[in-house]
């Protein structure tokens, strides 16, 4: 009898254990935020980093990020952060790649064409809060000296982003916690960092303290890239030409729907408005070769100053943001489109 029950335990316990997943057996959950993760680990915060931003502030900043203003603490409505644009003009909030550690412009592009998300110039803010560093590469190039205030300290970047970048105004102390407290959700959480049982398991012996902390806080910042990095590259040197590379029409068609019409369409942040009708195509077809701001070649690579009057202006694509092939691509697709 005692060798029936024994077994019949013995069973019903490996039963049990075939039905858990990780998550049933770990602290770790899916949802943690890595920001806490690496708290919880002991590794030193981030500067920028809250801790538990309060729910008013974070619906503070999440209206200034989307509406480009915000009812004060008081319930007054505060000035606009700038008459031209607003955060979403050139930074998704959304995920941008399943994989964190990818940068490869194309991938962006297919997932963004996946879920039906804009294809803009800036990163996502998805994620911003776990970088180290922000104006990377050769932003020096376009704002000089501004870019090193802003290197390491975000609320800087923000400030940068909001005075030059959006031809805005400078933000005030409680407008730039509220933005940092709705980017704080925004944070990368352990089910976006794509980790392997085993390396579940890793972090979790270590927040149970029978692990090394140091392994798990090092493995986590593995799995994503602590800055967005950025190259200015040149337009083809003769734009007739292009950049000598064979245009897939297809792929051309989302960049022109998910970049080009999300400024263009109907004027929405440009007084150079563009649509999917023939007569658009023509146009940036028969102008591809000009050096001023209607070649998209010019445009992709240079972008377009602020000017005294017409402050709304247009940021360039780098490299990383799109691909010489991308452009070839978006070239066949307007090619295509104009009937030529």
């Amino acid at each position: 009898m005692k060798l029936i029950i024994s077994l019949f335990i013995s069973f019903f316990v490996l039963f049990l254990g075939w039905f858990q997943t990780p998550n049933d057996v770990l602290k770790i959950k899916p949802q943690d935020k890595v920001t806490e993760v690496l708290r919880k680990l002991g590794d030193t915060p981030l500067k920028h980093v809250a801790s538990a931003p309060s729910n008013k502030d974070i619906e503070l900043g999440k209206r200034l990020f989307h509406d480009g203003f915000s009812l004060t603490r008081n319930g007054k409505r505060a000035k606009r952060l700038s008459k031209h644009f607003v955060c979403t003009s050139c930074h998704n909030v959304e995920k941008e790649f399943s994989n964190p550690l990818e940068n490869d412009p194309q991938e962006r592009l297919n997932y963004a064409a996946q879920n039906k998300l804009p294809f803009l110039q800036g990163s996502s803010m998805y994620g911003a809060i776990n970088r180290t560093t922000y104006y990377n590469g050769d932003y020096y190039k376009k704002y000089g000296d501004l870019v090193y205030p802003a290197r390491k300290d975000l609320k800087e970047a923000i400030q940068l982003c909001a005075i030059e970048c959006a031809q805005g105004r400078r933000l005030k102390n409680w407008e730039i916690n509220a933005l940092l407290a709705y980017v704080w959700t925004l944070g990368y959480r352990i089910e976006d960092l794509n980790l392997t049982k085993e390396e579940l398991r890793t972090v979790d012996a270590a927040l149970g303290d029978k692990g090394t902390a140091t392994e798990a806080i090092a493995l986590l910042k593995s799995k994503y890239l602590d800055h967005s990095p950025a190259t200015f590259i040149k337009p083809p040197e003769n734009l007739m030409d292009g950049y000598q590379l064979q245009g897939n029409a297809d792929n051309g068609r989302n960049i022109y729907e998910l970049s080009c019409l999300h400024c263009h369409e109907k004027g929405r942040y440009s007084f150079f408005k563009l649509d999917k009708t023939k007569d658009s195509a023509k146009y940036l077809y028969n102008n591809l070769d000009n050096h001023h701001h209607s070649s998209f070649y010019q445009v992709g690579r240079y972008g377009t100053p602020p000017k005294p009057g017409k402050k709304a202006y247009m940021p360039q694509y780098t490299e990383e943001k799109m691909s010489n092939q991308q452009m070839e691509d978006l070239r066949a697709y307007i090619k295509q489109s104009a009937g030529k």
